[in-house]
């Protein structure tokens, strides 16, 4: 790792320091940082190269000359389907294989079945591979080493519940979610629960392995039933299977609530989505436990899991009613990014140094200005180079549609930019991102696997 880029990463075991790092003195630590980086990669992974030879890019000099050589977020879910629905695990290391810096095609999978069993044949040769919900009907496969889950451990540990309180592993954490498998969200469970669980004091929604063949089995029906193309059969067993599954998480979860609301006056450290904690809400209105319970000293993180459900105008209202005067940190990070962006008191979210944001126009291709906006407050898609990845390239656009304000200083006292708590999607789950460079760089990908 390059002196500079260690120079930036290392700033956030000081997070008070790192977040306020003014922007005119990081910028051409940032650039800087970014060349030693692209001089690597583009040795390393050819659609790098690629990128900055059709773009003219040899030197990182500005922020527009990284703009060419983003990846688009779809990239990651670029593999035919055939590939798996055929079991041809061959071709998808090879497909991988265009997006890693290390070789993976040297991978045995001799006698692989299914998605879940060439992830772990990965993973057992140091190639972490995560993969996203899928809800397009495909996972996305992000390849990363042990070396990039250490530095991600770290980053949590500084910057989840910045900059209300740091992280000691003295609580009880309930994390509403499964705590096994090869995805973000339970990679970041992971580590909270190392960050801040006391020995003994982790209690998680189930033992079971989330199993990515069953994601995407899941994600693919819902694609057929939202176009047509479901049959009646189909429907009704996936229905009812789904129907089973509900029931058996219901009773899992409503024994973690228990368990959770025995605990209630000891400090905790609890992680769901906003339907669960409304869940959580039900069961102890059930019990006859009301309003302001809790610790004081408990950590309260809560966000996404409101899509197709009926939930009231005022829910975010009622769990922070319920909760009382708990901590409540907030941050913004996507499977595709190793650094959070924590949100400070006044409601924004804040970058790492380690973190270059590059706010684009609609379709991914010009970077925007303070001029594209009113006040420098303007509205674009989200993309980076997150400095930290080891395993693949950091540079992405994002499906995400951020407000961001360049102004050098936030309301909560610290520099800026900041992003502003309003972050929706481009599309809807489901639905096809259009991003400009997309179809470029699926065909290089194509080029590469000799296919038409």
């Amino acid at each position: 790792m390059s002196s500079v880029r260690q120079q930036l990463l290392e700033m956030i075991t000081d997070p008070d320091t790192a977040y306020a790092q003014e922007s005119a003195e990081l910028l051409p630590l940032q650039l800087q940082a970014a060349q030693e980086l692209f001089e690597q990669r583009r040795e390393q992974i050819p659609l790098v190269d690629r990128r900055a030879s059709d773009a003219g890019i040899t030197e990182i000099r500005l922020l527009d000359d990284l703009v060419p050589l983003l990846f688009a977020h779809t990239v990651y879910k670029s593999y035919p389907a055939s590939f798996i629905e055929q079991g041809r695990w061959d071709r998808m290391l090879q497909w991988l294989n265009t997006l890693s810096v290390t070789d993976v095609t040297q991978v045995d999978v001799t006698g692989v079945t299914d998605v879940d069993e060439w992830i772990d044949r990965l993973w057992a040769n140091g190639h972490m591979v995560l993969a996203t919900s899928g809800s397009s009907g495909k996972c996305s496969f992000l390849n990363h080493t042990r070396g990039d889950s250490a530095m991600k451990k770290r980053h949590f540990k500084y910057t989840v519940g910045w900059p209300f309180i740091r992280s000691s592993p003295t609580r009880t954490v309930f994390w509403l979610g499964p705590l096994k498998g090869p995805n973000s969200a339970i990679e970041a469970g992971n580590f909270n629960a190392e960050n801040w669980g006391r020995p003994g004091g982790v209690f998680a929604l189930t033992d079971q392995e989330l199993k990515i063949s069953e994601v995407s089995l899941m994600a693919a029906m819902r694609k057929k039933m939202a176009d047509g193309t479901a049959t009646p059969d189909a429907i009704a067993a996936f229905e009812a299977s789904a129907r089973a599954k509900g029931q058996a998480g219901l009773a899992a979860l409503n024994k973690l609530i228990d368990e959770l609301l025995d605990r209630r006056h000891e400090p905790l450290l609890i992680s769901g989505m906003w339907a669960q904690h409304m869940a959580i809400i039900a069961r102890a209105r059930a019990r006859g436990i009301g309003d302001g319970e809790f610790h004081p000293d408990t950590v309260m993180n809560a966000g996404g899991g409101i899509k197709g459900i009926a939930l009231p105008l005022d829910y975010k209202e009622q769990v922070h009613r319920f909760y009382g005067k708990v901590i409540t940190p907030g941050a913004y990070g996507m499977t595709e990014m190793a650094q959070l962006h924590p949100r400070c008191e006044a409601g924004r979210y804040h970058r790492a140094p380690g973190m270059i944001w590059l706010i684009l126009d609609k379709i991914g291709e010009r970077l925007l200005t303070p001029a594209d906006g009113a006040n420098g407050v303007v509205e674009g898609r989200f993309g980076f180079l997150d400095l930290l990845y080891e395993g693949r390239w950091g540079g992405l656009i994002t499906g995400d549609k951020v407000t961001v304000d360049f102004a050098d200083r936030c309301p909560c006292g610290r520099s800026g930019p900041t992003l502003l708590d309003n972050i929706t999607r481009f599309s809807d789950a489901g639905e096809e991102d259009h991003i400009g460079c997309a179809g470029t760089i699926d065909g290089y990908i194509r080029g590469a696997l000799n296919l038409s």
